[in-house]
């Protein structure tokens, strides 16, 4: 079984053991907010399983790159071409590299074959065209990386309100 840890701002920390877990409580360093029904036994003991757990003191977390790859661009624009708004599937620079651009977040997008053929190394200015969005480098929130990996509907209403303020962040 596996249980979610908040940091005491109640920004979702990971997924630990649910044992894990029990042994935070029981030491004073993390509180229960949620149950998952489920008991533990032990020779003198019957526990409630937590679902998620809160710590009792905040903890500084680094802010995590989330490196440049295909599949994480793709991801992240979800195969929509910046340019025209259809199905893409290829990356674009910006800023051409053959000009000095450089393969970073702040100079990638997605763009569909022909998008990409037609600006081919040419700068936006010289088509007249222009980027719908502004272009930043995503942060790693870990309520997105929670949900996508433990589906766990018990744990929404601690990892939704992050996922939303992560896409207004990104948007």
């Amino acid at each position: 079984m596996k249980t979610l840890v908040l940091n005491a701002s109640y920004e979702p920390l990971g997924v630990i053991a649910t044992r894990r877990a029990i042994m935070l409580v029981l030491s004073g360093k993390a509180s229960t907010i949620a149950q998952s029904g489920a008991q533990l036994h032990s020779r003198s003991l019957v526990l409630d399983a937590p679902s998620v757990v809160l710590l009792n003191q905040f903890i500084k977390v680094p802010h995590r790159r989330i490196p440049l790859t295909r599949k994480s661009a793709l991801e992240r624009y979800g195969h929509v071409c910046a340019y025209c708004g259809k199905y893409g599937d290829t990356l674009d620079h910006v800023i051409p590299r053959a000009r000095g651009g450089t393969h970073t977040w702040d100079n990638v997008v997605v763009a569909c074959f022909r998008c990409n053929n037609v600006k081919s190394d040419r700068l936006l200015s010289e088509l007249g065209w222009k980027l719908p969005f502004e272009l930043k480098e995503p942060h790693l929130n870990m309520a997105s990386l929670i949900s996508m990996r433990w589906n766990d509907p018990n744990w929404e209403e601690f990892t939704e309100p992050w996922r939303r303020h992560e896409l207004q962040l990104a948007g």
